[in-house]
């Protein structure tokens, strides 16, 4: 049985909220930000991703009669904060990065902008935008190793089914062509690919007869896997049954550096120039940059593993920045160390010299700031307005975003060694700063 999804959360969220009932705060307006102290692993730029999943989410969240009685029985929940979420849907405003968009440490991805009672969205939108937004990272730097060549997610047996779901979507946002992944197809319009596997290779009586099966069936533009026994000999055996109008062979196993040159002097020999050759097997932006810098004659890359365990979570974190007191906004701040925020609600600016991105600019709408430079670009979107979502949330919008942005960053940027960020972040506060 499924849970409900306002149940994707941490007890002590609720918890929370009872004091707060008691305390009467539960409804004090409040504002909520979603950032990350520091880039991972000495990425240098971040690509959001799942802001679109968090407002489908956002759109359903609430506690059905069942949800809240066991609440109850549980003694999660007094009776009266029972009452209380029995009647909660989110009312406030929701601003943030578009999804695709490129982000810094101290980017302000998200604004909540609210109750103090929508406290309770936290593990929601943290549990979906950091997985989302680490795969989104990591199939960025995947697209730029890969230098145009076609891509596919395969990543569905390395996760588990919501998670396969949520990468194929990732990763098509950041640039990936296909998925694999038949629910990310029908969900959201991802394309779709797959042939077969060295199980049904195995399971006929010759390697010769399955390929037979396979183009009968898929036609001669199929692509047939080669290297169950013997590359070389599946490659020639491949043109033997599928002819020049084979559309690509695929190699999964062994030295990928020698076998697709040695496959590629096999079909160019036979004339078959046109025929593709992909390759997949444990590969992520490293092993592909060096396929391609050893002149590896590759035209297609599938990856799974890597992306969808191997990524980076970007560490954002959900922040209490201003809370209502009287008739004012009261900024507050954290100061732990190490764990430090900057207190008021914030919009940011991407600054630009001669077209290329060079500074991230967070400003508190406090600090008094009335005049930003010529070359900026607002970052800071409104999403939802009394509760309602105003933007296209779909893969494809994000993946126009995407493209865009990483397109504005320097060529530093894209350099697979760590280093520093491609962008410095800059936040302007007030001087007024309250502890949180």
């Amino acid at each position: 049985m499924k849970a409900q999804e306002s149940l994707y959360t941490d007890r002590y969220e609720l918890s929370m909220l009872d004091a707060a009932l008691v305390s009467g705060v539960i409804d004090a307006h409040a504002t909520f930000e979603v950032f990350t102290r520091c880039l991972p692993n000495g990425f240098r730029y971040g690509v959001v991703g799942g802001t679109g999943r968090f407002l489908e989410a956002l759109a359903d969240f609430s506690f059905d009669d069942e949800t809240i009685s066991w609440l109850v029985n549980e003694r999660i929940v007094s009776n009266d904060l029972a009452t209380f979420l029995s009647t909660y849907r989110f009312k406030g405003n929701v601003y943030g990065y578009s999804e695709g968009d490129v982000f810094t440490a101290l980017s302000p991805i998200l604004r909540i902008e609210g109750r103090f009672c929508d406290l309770i969205l936290e593990t929601l939108a943290l549990s979906i935008l950091n997985y989302d937004s680490g795969v989104a990272t990591k199939a960025a730097r995947v697209v730029h190793a890969a230098k145009g060549r076609r891509l596919i997610e395969m990543g569905s047996r390395r996760t588990n089914e919501a998670a396969a779901v949520a990468a194929a979507r990732a990763a098509y946002v950041a640039g990936f062509d296909a998925t694999s992944n038949l629910a990310a197809g029908k969900l959201y319009g991802v394309p779709t690919a797959g042939t077969a596997s060295h199980a049904f290779v195995l399971a006929h009586r010759s390697e010769r007869e399955a390929f037979e099966a396979q183009v009968r069936t898929q036609g001669p533009g199929t692509t047939l896997l080669v290297d169950t026994f013997d590359t070389e000999v599946g490659t020639e055996l491949a043109l033997d049954v599928a002819g020049p109008g084979l559309g690509a062979i695929r190699i999964d196993s062994g030295d990928l550096g020698n076998s697709t040159r040695r496959s590629r002097k096999l079909l160019d020999q036979r004339g078959a120039t046109n025929v593709k050759i992909t390759v997949t097997g444990d590969l992520d932006e490293f092993a592909i940059a060096e396929l391609l810098a050893n002149d590896a004659p590759v035209d297609s890359f599938g990856v799974g593993t890597k992306l969808v365990t191997g990524y980076m979570p970007p560490g954002f974190v959900f922040k209490l920045v201003a809370i209502e007191d009287a008739t004012t906004m009261r900024p507050v701040a954290k100061r732990s160390i190490g764990k430090l925020s900057s207190g008021g609600a914030k919009d940011a600016y991407r600054l630009f010299v001669d077209d290329v991105a060079v500074k991230e600019l967070v400003v508190t709408r406090d600090a008094g700031v009335t005049e930003l430079p010529a070359a900026c670009r607002t970052l800071s979107h409104l999403l939802v307005e009394g509760g309602v979502t105003v933007v296209d949330s779909s893969p494809e919008s994000a993946r126009a975003t995407a493209k865009a942005a990483l397109a504005e960053l320097p060529h530093s940027a894209f350099a697979l060694s760590a280093g520093e960020p491609a962008l410095l972040s800059e936040v302007v506060a007030s001087t007024s700063r309250s502890n949180q």
